[in-house]
Order: C-alpha cells, then sequence, then structure tokens
C-alpha cells in the first residue's frame, strides 16, 4: 500500500497494491494493521455505496457534525470521479483551502478525509459506483453541507457548472460565508 499526503497532509491517497494475472486483479483494499502502521488509526463501523447514472453527478459538499463527524475512505468500483475534501476545522492554518483527485476503478486509488472536512465529488463518467467507510454512524440531525460551487472556495471541479445533477440538498446548501463550522 502506498501512501501519499497531499498539498493539506492530513487527506491522504492511498494506493493498495495490485496483484494481476491473464484473469484480471486481486487487491487488499483495507486492512487495519497496515492502515494503524501508515499513521491512520481509524475504526470503520459502516460501508456506504453511492451510484450515480450520469456524469456530471455532483454529491456533496457534505459532513456530519461533531459528536458524530466522519473521517471517510472514498474507492470507486466502477466509473471515475473528481474527489474534493475542503478543510472546515477552524483553527486550521488551511481552513477554507481544498484539495482534489482523480479516483478511478482502473487507477485503484482511494482518498482518506479526517473529520473536520467537507467532502464531495463528481462522476466523470456515467454509470459510476462510489464505496466509502466512515468511522461514525449517520445522524440526520448532524448531517450539512455547502454550496459546491461556491465562489468563495472556488474548487476547480473540471464541469460546467450547467450541466451537474444536483440532488435538491446539494442545491440548497448554503454559501461558504454562511457556513458556521463546527469543527
Amino acid at each position: 500500500m502506498d501512501v501519499v499526503a497531499l498539498e493539506i497532509p492530513e487527506v491522504k491517497i492511498i494506493t493498495p497494491r495490485r496483484f494481476a494475472d491473464d484473469r484480471g486483479y486481486f487487491s487488499e483494499t483495507y486492512n487495519a494493521r497496515a492502515f494503524k502502521a501508515a499513521g491512520l488509526d481509524v475504526d470503520f463501523v459502516q460501508d456506504n455505496h453511492s451510484y450515480s447514472a450520469k456524469k456530471g453527478t455532483v454529491r456533496g459538499l457534505h459532513y456530519q457534525a461533531p459528536p458524530h463527524a466522519q473521517s471517510k475512505l472514498v474507492r470507486v468500483l466502477r466509473g471515475s470521479i473528481l474527489d474534493v475534501a475542503v478543510d472546515a476545522r477552524k483553527a486550521s492554518p488551511t481552513f477554507g483551502k481544498w484539495v482534489k483527485a482523480e479516483l478511478s476503478a482502473e487507477n485503484g486509488k482511494q482518498i482518506f478525509v479526517p473529520k473536520g472536512f467537507l467532502h464531495g465529488f463528481v462522476t466523470l463518467e456515467p454509470d459510476t459506483d462510489v464505496a466509502y467507510k466512515v468511522d461514525a454512524f449517520y445522524d440526520a440531525a448532524s448531517d450539512g453541507s455547502v454550496k459546491w460551487n461556491d465562489p468563495v472556495l472556488a474548487i476547480d471541479w473540471g464541469i460546467d457548472e450547467n450541466a451537474a445533477s444536483l440532488s435538491n440538498k446539494d442545491a440548497a446548501a448554503p454559501a461558504w460565508p454562511d457556513f458556521k463550522s463546527p469543527f
């Protein structure tokens, strides 16, 4: 397993080894001992699966407030995404900054997004399946979001904003300047 810190070092790209032959490949996508040895001591409690039929589907920017805040380990089972993490930790020197990475079934990369970050992604192709582990159970009362294309954040999603497919929740999300970070 290869672990690389992004420009915000708490966010990591994890690339599990693949063992390939003429039949396909095998990959161990999560191993608690290996993650702990890499400094990622996280106790995942829930697995989630997101399917998006259309290219340009945006999911995010989402978070769960403490005490139900979640760290996430995200990977793509089919298709590809541009994954984004925004630092929402008020005392952080990188507060309001973001990092992104392209994850695909083909490249096998995963992203680790710790507590205190907003998280979102856009699908880069149709019929994309995303799986992610979280270290806290979903709690509807703690669920929140921030506008994905807020001009203050100025995230480069690499898509035409007018062609984005959004949920009602994401379309109505508050702007970054109106967001009162719970982190």
